[in-house]
């Protein structure tokens, strides 16, 4: 998969687990559902079977699962690219030090660019 799918499939993730987290939060859970299908219904109520409930229970814990999965990786990267930005310093300090000794400086790698300060 190429990078730009990458980002489109978690961008989706991202988009789905925020429209379930909104409804979510805007929704008010006095009871839980199965408190309210037990209930009478009343006048002009619409009642929704069992098996939606569940269903959309299931899809609740999958989207709480996908949350705690993006927040991981967000850790990891946050990490992972400190990380990159000490490799680049090191690699910044070594090259002075180099310079001063007259020798030639290490190069670069392309994908460290992106991490230098300078």
């Amino acid at each position: 998969m190429g990078e730009s799918t990458v980002q489109g499939v978690i961008i989706a993730v991202l988009g789905l687990i925020g429209s379930v987290l909104v409804a979510k939060i805007s929704t008010p859970r006095e009871r839980t559902a199965l408190e309210r299908m037990t209930d009478e219904p009343e006048e002009g109520e619409l009642r929704v079977s069992p098996e939606i409930w569940r269903r959309f229970s299931v899809l609740e814990e999958k989207v709480d699962h996908l949350t705690a999965i993006v927040e991981q990786q967000k850790e990891k990267v946050t990490h992972l690219e400190r990380l990159l930005r000490m490799a680049m310093r090191i690699i910044r300090r070594a090259n002075r030090r180099l310079a001063v000794h007259q020798e030639a400086p290490e190069e670069i790698p392309r994908e460290l660019v992106p991490y230098s300060f300078d």
